[in-house]
């Protein structure tokens, strides 16, 4: 039995997310059947998290366990060949058994892409989120700062979350204008289910003036979705890189 490790990059927009769905198109579902089409396996394909339904990835990472005699490097052309243009393996490696996508992460990065201009661009429209009122991202700068470091995220997780803790750690969130893009970087040992989506909606009340910065202190003690922000839309949103020891 082997180990395989792939990074990924996708785009999102044509699927139901990554987890495997009854009558729905996923990013999972696509990649194992290439890979029982390359080797004649079934394999569950284990991913460091799951993106919902049009979010994207630069460097989402997975494993499987296989007993093909394909050389780990050369799952990235095999399996390439077979996936649609919207998949591709970056990267494909054999790895110790114990390695596991999700487990054995420490760290991951996302970041999320605003359209700040007033006008509609539609070829960004599965890239980003357009809004066209100005935002004041020093305002967004300083409420993301009360978010730093350890804290109870339960008023930023989405419905239906089941986990063991809402206990995270973000370890920095940066925030810049890019001509009319803003576009924020997240990092932190793990995330809630659409947590920085709903960080994303909240940041967007203090540059707004919706909200003042120091509210987010009140949120999180508070401990209650209702008091968060919208949901930012999934199209802004990319898993950049997964990080292991």
């Amino acid at each position: 039995m082997r180990n395989i490790k792939l990074t990924l990059e996708y785009e999102g927009t044509n699927y139901s997310g990554w987890q495997n769905q009854e009558n729905a198109i996923t990013i999972q579902e696509v990649i194992e059947k290439a890979i029982l089409q390359s080797t004649k396996e079934y394999v569950r394909l284990i991913g460091s998290g799951r993106t919902d339904a049009g979010v994207h990835a630069l460097g989402q990472v997975a494993n499987f366990y296989t007993n093909s005699t394909i050389p780990g490097e050369k799952f990235k052309f095999v399996l390439n060949n077979i996936l649609p243009d919207d998949i591709t393996v970056i990267e494909s490696e054999e790895v110790s058994l114990d390695f596991h996508a999700r487990y054995s992460a420490v760290k991951k990065r996302y970041i999320y892409k605003i359209n700040n201009e007033k006008k509609y661009r539609p070829l960004y429209r599965n890239y980003s989120y357009h809004y066209k009122h100005l935002l004041d991202i020093e305002k967004m700068k300083k409420a993301s700062n009360y978010l730093l470091g350890t804290h109870d995220f339960s008023s930023f997780k989405g419905r239906k979350t089941n986990v063991y803790t809402t206990i995270r750690t973000i370890y920095s969130i940066d925030i810049e204008r890019k001509g009319n893009f803003i576009i924020l970087t997240f990092q932190g040992d793990s995330f809630l289910k659409n947590m920085v989506r709903i960080i994303v909606g909240t940041l967007i009340n203090a540059g707004n003036n919706r909200m003042e910065p120091e509210q987010i202190q009140e949120i999180l003690q508070g401990r209650d979705r209702r008091l968060a922000g919208q949901t930012a839309p999934p199209q802004g949103l990319y898993l950049e890189k997964v990080f292991y020891d």
